[in-house]
């Protein structure tokens, strides 16, 4: 599948020396979601801004669509669409006049059916004639998506979309993301619920230190990076581990009531055929075992951590 977005050793270093973007190289597929994970500072924030022309890159390039986004920046941004972390509104303008507005800027003529459908999607069309003051900080950052969405782009970047959403609130909107997405938007997310990123994206990119440290499908990284945790429930619990179980490098939990075995699944064999038997010779009768996978949350700390060493 063809590259919508192209970026080429880009780097930002602002006047006072700091050096946000280090060679980001990075090509994200027409359709997709990739999720941009990093910690605070890692330089999530100042790639979006470069992509959107909110910032101008030290170095490198970049193209949207096949169009540079400095050289041909017109046609570039017309294709993005931008959902920032900070709620910046008018405070007194009606919902409805604000997503026209936006729809407006980018060249494009009144279309009250799209206006209509888009909010209707985000839950706002009965608030349509409030003002954005009146409203919550989670139907405020509907209106910045209603926004970003109403001059119909072709790549939507979500930067900390849902920060500061409740629960439901949240689940709706990525309702929205999903129906995006099959209608064929490019979607870039940044989110400190990982376990968003788990859910939604096709591909994971993780950035630290302005570096990207890896690029991979959300699937292969967990499956290649993830490992397992068998969890051994004992019919009776256990004071201390035996001696002849030093091997295994058992972790001791509840009182002794269970045992946890981790194992990597790129091993050639777990060895758990192996600790089932050894538990059997030391006279330990199991009441249930429990396997568990690796999240990617646990996965991009050990990224970062790797990454920070």
């Amino acid at each position: 599948m063809a590259a919508i977005v192209e970026v080429e050793n880009l780097s930002k270093t602002y006047k006072g020396g700091l050096t946000a973007l280090r060679g980001v190289s990075l090509a994200i597929e027409r359709g997709e979601i990739l999720a941009l994970l990093g910690p605070n500072g890692a330089g999530k924030t100042t790639l979006i801004s470069a992509l959107c022309g909110i910032t101008t890159p030290s170095g490198g390039q970049a193209r949207i669509g096949g169009h540079d986004i400095l050289r041909d920046w017109r046609k570039a941004r017309h294709l993005v669409g931008l959902v920032p972390q900070e709620v910046a509104l008018e405070p007194f303008e009606k919902v409805i006049n604000t997503v026209r507005f936006s729809r407006g800027l980018f060249g494009k003529g009144r279309d009250d059916v799209l206006v209509e459908r888009v909010l209707r999607q985000l839950s706002l069309w009965d608030k349509r004639h409030a003002r954005t003051r009146e409203l919550s900080g989670g139907m405020k950052r509907r209106v910045l998506i209603a926004k970003a969405l109403c001059h119909e782009p072709q790549v939507l970047f979500l930067d900390e979309p849902t920060a500061g959403v409740d629960v439901e609130l949240r689940r709706d909107m990525w309702e929205v993301v999903r129906g995006l997405k099959e209608s064929g938007v490019t979607i870039i997310l940044t989110t400190h619920y990982i376990e968003e990123a788990e859910a939604m994206a096709d591909r994971v990119a993780v950035i630290n230190g302005g570096e990207i440290l890896l690029v991979e499908d959300k699937a292969a990284l967990m499956h290649r990076m993830g490992r397992k945790t068998l969890r051994i429930d004992l019919a009776e619990p256990v004071d201390a581990v035996p001696d002849a179980l030093d091997g295994y490098d058992l972790e001791r939990i509840e009182d002794g009531a269970a045992l946890l075995y981790h194992y990597d699944t790129r091993g050639e064999g777990t060895g758990i055929t192996r600790l089932l038997q050894a538990l059997a010779r030391e006279g330990l009768s199991l009441r249930d075992i429990e396997t568990r996978q690796s999240s990617l949350e646990e996965i991009f700390v050990g990224l970062v951590r790797e990454g920070a060493a």
